[in-house]
């Protein structure tokens, strides 16, 4: 699958089967969060990997968007540093990028992925945080669902030419 085609195909899934995602999809998906883009260069985050089926129902029963992670397989938690940082106040956005290759290289290795919102909603952090035992210094931005797709979306057609402006308002 090309590059194009993944981000125009990709989809949000929530329903997977039993087979197992592998520790080689798991650490290619890894890479491709660590190409990410982010201010400075500076690479503020860290990742952690959850395959225990009893923290994946905890994350579930305290997140109210999280339904899906009984079904999942793994889930990807990508946090941020902020001692990492050079430009304070931008592992939001490198976070994000780094989310966004999590989903994309999901999608191209047939694999189902699903983006769980954390940040800024401060009951979700405290409550992922606590579960991690994670320092002050790091934060959580997002979740990402894993497991063998066991349902099928049509790609979606999002283009809204009435959206774009060219060269001002």
């Amino acid at each position: 699958m090309d590059i194009l085609e993944a981000i125009l195909s990709r989809r949000s899934i929530r329903r997977y089967t039993s087979e197992p995602v592998t520790d080689q999809e798991i650490d290619i998906l890894l890479q491709a969060a660590m190409a990410a883009p982010s201010s400075g260069n500076a690479r503020p985050w860290h990742f952690i990997v959850v395959r225990n089926q009893e923290t994946l129902n905890e994350i579930a029963r305290c997140h109210p968007y999280a339904g899906m992670l009984p079904q999942a397989k793994a889930a990807i938690l990508v946090c941020a540093d902020e001692k990492l940082e050079n430009h304070p106040g931008r592992w939001p956005q490198d976070c994000a990028a780094a989310t966004e290759n999590i989903l994309l290289a999901a999608h191209a290795q047939g694999l189902g992925a699903v983006w769980i919102g954390l940040y800024p909603e401060i009951e979700r952090l405290n409550a992922i945080k606590k579960i991690f035992n994670m320092p002050d210094t790091v934060h959580p931005l997002s979740l990402v669902a894993l497991g063998r797709p066991n349902e099928k979306k049509l790609p979606p057609h999002r283009f809204k030419p009435e959206r774009i402006h060219n060269e001002r308002w």
